[in-house]
């Protein structure tokens, strides 16, 4: 059986494979294609953009104009990559990347198709994940994430109807809240999270941070928003009421409780690197203490510890939409030398304006990254708050299952279920991590994490017996050798 029909858009073999058409995925695909390397985008959506990006080229002037200056950045990316002749696949899930003897094949489901991608290098480009702001009613209908709300803005222009309450920290709830209130939303009220000690620890960062291109951004993009929304700081206490629907926000906040009637909650604590696939490959890991989450180990390149994986973009360490795109730039320099189209010499000439664009770009991050970490109180959670939403489970049983014996992440699955659902752990992981590390008294980096599994996205039976079986594939399943 043919791995996918004859009009299929993938094709069976290329130089490097780029996962995700964000802005690292568009300026690698765009720079590989350059260099003359047969270069094969692939991106689970229809236009290229990523989480940055999305519709850029297509949003009317009155969205790109509520959503930002930046947002035209997206449209000159786009356009570069059109020009480039790399071979964009777009509507292409990767559920799956293996290392074999001769590079690596991805498993890609296309529609209702699946078919065998080989390639000699891979870089992954798969951005970042917002870590789930998890309080009591947050898996309400009328609760999401800062994420989801920017998404359904960009896509189709629709904002909340109804008072909109924003809650969390970091940058990209601000800006959320600045596009949503520019977009004709009625946001009520912003409940900061942030406490007054994360300044403390950032001072001494802070006037590497007033150097960087985000002090001045960030300084303008806070007065916009304190000019129209009222702002609640030092937020210690949130959860989200209400039975089949979200119907109100409690907070408590300088001594006070305060209740807000609202149809919509919008939830945002940071976003932390996507590590599934590089994980489901055995790139090595380390936990970040700073932004409290794993990440990949990278070298200055982005090559990882396994040979022809690169991980480009936020996916090796958050630094924003132009960092990202001068890391996947870095990343297609690399792989461009490993695979002998360009020597050493022209290889670092090459690196030379990146590196001075992505020291700019990373300026100040660590006075981001310290100020900003999530506080423990909303980042660990106690009681009978949700932790996984797929399997219903909740920190009380996580804890429970601690003091039974349960040493790690892998072993939950057994004692309660937890990452065992559709997303495999993305949204509970980092949690689960952390509630066992502090009740067993140990480093996170102890713990560990959830192991990732075939397929890193759902694939249907049809799909499935699709792809291709080796004589390995089969022995596995029925124990028989080839000829019997």
């Amino acid at each position: 059986m043919s791995p996918l029909p004859t009009d299929a858009v993938l094709p069976a073999a290329c130089d490097v494979a780029i996962v995700g058409a964000g802005p690292a995925g568009m300026a690698a695909a765009t720079l590989a294609a350059e260099f003359g390397l047969d270069a094969v985008l692939l991106d689970e959506h229809a236009a290229p953009g990523g989480e940055v990006y999305r519709e850029s080229a297509a949003a009317s002037a009155e969205r790109r104009a509520a959503l930002g200056p930046d947002y035209e950045l997206g449209v000159a990316a786009i356009a570069a990559l059109e020009r480039s002749g790399a071979h964009h696949v777009p509507g292409a899930r990767v559920c799956g990347v293996a290392n074999v003897a001769e590079g690596f094949e991805l498993c890609i489901a296309i529609d209702q198709d699946a078919g065998i991608l080989k390639a000699r290098c891979v870089i992954l480009a798969v951005g970042a994940l917002e870590r789930a702001l998890q309080i009591d009613g947050w898996t309400l209908p009328g609760v999401t994430s800062a994420g989801a709300a920017q998404r359904q803005l960009r896509a189709s222009g629709d904002v909340p109807a109804g008072p909109t309450v924003l809650a969390g920290c970091g940058p990209l709830l601000y800006q959320v809240a600045q596009q949503l209130c520019a977009a004709g939303a009625n946001v009520v009220a912003i409940l900061d999270t942030l406490s007054v000690a994360r300044f403390v620890r950032a001072l001494p960062s802070a006037i590497e941070f007033m150097r960087s291109p985000y002090y001045a951004r960030g300084a303008k993009l806070l007065k916009d928003v304190n000019e129209t929304v009222p702002i609640y700081h030092d937020v210690l206490v949130l959860s989200a009421l209400g039975n089949e629907k979200l119907v109100s926000v409690r907070f408590t906040a300088n001594k006070r409780t305060v209740t807000l009637i609202a149809d919509h909650l919008v939830l945002h604590q940071g976003i932390v690197p996507e590590i599934h696939l590089a994980d489901s490959l055995g790139c090595d890991m380390v936990w970040n203490d700073t932004a409290a989450c794993w990440k990949p180990r990278v070298d200055t390149w982005g090559g990882s510890s396994v040979a022809g994986v690169f991980i480009a973009g936020d996916g090796a360490g958050i630094a924003g939409a132009n960092g990202a795109a001068h890391r996947g730039a870095l990343a297609a320099i690399a792989a461009a030398a490993a695979l002998g189209r360009i020597d050493t010499p022209k290889r670092d000439a090459a690196a030379v304006v990146h590196r001075q664009a992505l020291a700019q770009s990373l300026r100040g991050r660590r006075f981001l990254d310290t100020l900003y970490r999530p506080p423990e109180r909303f980042r660990i959670p106690r009681g009978d708050t949700i932790v996984c939403r797929c399997e219903n489970v909740t920190a009380r049983e996580v804890i429970a299952a601690v003091h039974e014996g349960c040493t790690g992440p892998n072993q939950l699955k057994i004692f309660v279920r937890c990452g065992m659902g559709p997303c495999q752990g993305r949204d509970c992981s980092l949690a689960v991590t952390e509630i066992i590390a502090r009740e067993r008294g140990v480093h996170p980096s102890a713990v560990g994490r959830f192991r990732a599994r075939f397929p890193a996205q759902a694939l249907t039976l049809g799909q499935l017996a699709m792809l291709p079986s080796s004589p390995a594939d089969r022995l596995a399943v029925t124990r028989l050798p080839e000829d019997e």
